[in-house]
């Protein structure tokens, strides 16, 4: 009998990683393809604007998200532009989890999905190391929406993070002050295969691009390939 126990604690030793990878995987792919959706629509992030993103945080079909009425959590990835002042390639994902927020907004029982554009060096710095609450810690605006629309307007050049919704099709800005924005180191073992921290991920480049990280990579490379914000 002891056997049996031993072997089967062997066995799901051995079995849970892969499932905790495979999911962090699928996360991933998943961000992927609604940056991909995103960028693609017509009416959509305006270019100007991502142009001065140093870092983008995706957070695909996050169900059920109500915020201020028992809580909320939404996870997915966020990625960067490559270096300590974010002017590089768009690098490997570091997870990232959405938590909290204000009162009254209540999003009800469908899939939405979220972007976030982080405007601020400092902001994407924080986030990184420690919990940062939106509209306490860093300011943020939902986002203005339309390809040419201006990133010059006050709410856009005040605001650390812009922020997004998509949900039963439609594409709007969305405010989540309230919510608070976190790494998630354990998502980021179980994608990696080892301890790695998000500042390590971002700022080291400690970790390669995963291949279920590529498709994403690719389109926002193509998207936008050079912080316009830093020029």
């Amino acid at each position: 009998m002891k056997k049996k126990l031993l072997g089967l604690t062997f066995a799901l030793a051995l079995v849970v990683p892969v499932f905790a990878q495979d999911k962090e995987q699928d996360r991933v792919e998943n961000a992927g393809k609604v940056m991909k959706e995103i960028l693609n629509a017509p009416d959509s992030i305006p270019q100007s604007v991502l142009d001065k993103a140093d870092c983008v945080v995706i957070l695909p079909s996050v169900l059920k998200f109500a915020i201020g009425f028992g809580g909320s959590y939404g996870r997915g990835v966020m990625t960067c532009r490559g270096g300590k002042d974010f002017r590089g390639h768009w690098g490997a994902p570091s997870m990232i989890a959405l938590e909290g927020g204000s009162a009254g907004l209540q999003l009800g029982g469908n899939a939405t999905d979220f972007v976030l554009l982080l405007m601020s060096p400092r902001t994407a710095s924080s986030i990184l190391s420690s919990k940062v609450k939106l509209g306490g810690d860093a300011s943020a605006a939902a986002g203005p929406v339309g390809r040419t629309a201006s990133a010059e307007t006050d709410v856009t050049l005040r605001a650390e993070i812009l922020s997004y919704s998509r949900a039963r099709g439609l594409f709007a800005g969305i405010s989540l002050e309230g919510s608070t924005l976190r790494a998630d180191n354990g998502a980021n073992k179980n994608l990696y295969g080892k301890d790695v921290s998000a500042k390590a991920i971002v700022f080291n480049h400690a970790v390669p691009v995963p291949e279920c990280a590529k498709g994403l990579i690719a389109t926002l490379q193509k998207a936008s390939p050079v912080n316009k914000g830093k020029s």
